[in-house]
């Protein structure tokens, strides 16, 4: 919309949700390529830790590509997108909390924001500042993988190797999308499994 010759910039918060292989990078990168298309002022940012498929790029697991400012703190984007049209941040879960009070900035300021990010962790547990940022958003958008295991939309990303820390970059080797049903199956087998091995107390 333009008033007086001006065009108005209407800030939003727009986050892309879901399991591994659910194509949220994807979805965030058709979204930033079509800004660019109507020649809006674009950024895109991802977390540093980041360099699975490149130390630059955000690339989707379909392997198409936008080239990226790898940051370290959430802080860095409002530094360096404060005065940029569109501002598209992937793995949003790897940032920090301040992310939601970033992105919310940028909105007030009249910035589109669109975050992509795994909204739970290989537990089911709500991760990072995901969920605080669907709160606050303007619109969410879940997207589904499917299970490997029965072909049904997929709730969860299931860690197939033994690492218990939170975060663990990894791609088909290390993780599997499934259903709810499949996952907790899966759980209950690997605890039996343990349990089998667990050598007798005499």
């Amino acid at each position: 919309m333009e008033t007086n010759g001006e065009r108005i910039r209407r800030g939003r918060i727009e986050v892309i949700c879901g399991s591994m292989f659910s194509g949220k990078t994807e979805e965030l990168i058709r979204r930033l390529k079509r800004a660019k298309f109507a020649r809006q002022s674009v950024e895109i940012f991802k977390p540093a830790i980041d360099t699975r498929y490149s130390e630059a790029d955000v690339v989707s697991h379909e392997g198409n590509s936008i080239h990226s400012m790898p940051v370290e703190s959430s802080y860095s984007i409002l530094l360096l997108g404060s005065d940029t049209e569109v501002v598209g941040i992937d793995e949003a879960q790897f940032f920090d909390d301040n992310l939601v009070q970033v992105c919310n900035e940028l909105a007030n300021q009249g910035t589109r924001v669109i975050v992509a990010g795994l909204d739970l962790d290989f537990l089911g547990v709500p991760f990072g500042p995901i969920p605080a940022l669907c709160a606050i958003a303007d619109d969410v958008t879940k997207v589904h993988a499917i299970c490997v295991k029965c072909g049904n939309q997929a709730y969860i990303s299931h860690r197939t190797v033994s690492d218990n820390k939170r975060v663990l970059l990894g791609e088909q080797h290390e993780y599997e999308p499934l259903c709810r049903v499949c996952y907790l199956e899966s759980i209950k087998k690997g605890q039996d499994k343990q349990t089998d091995n667990t050598p007798d107390q005499k």
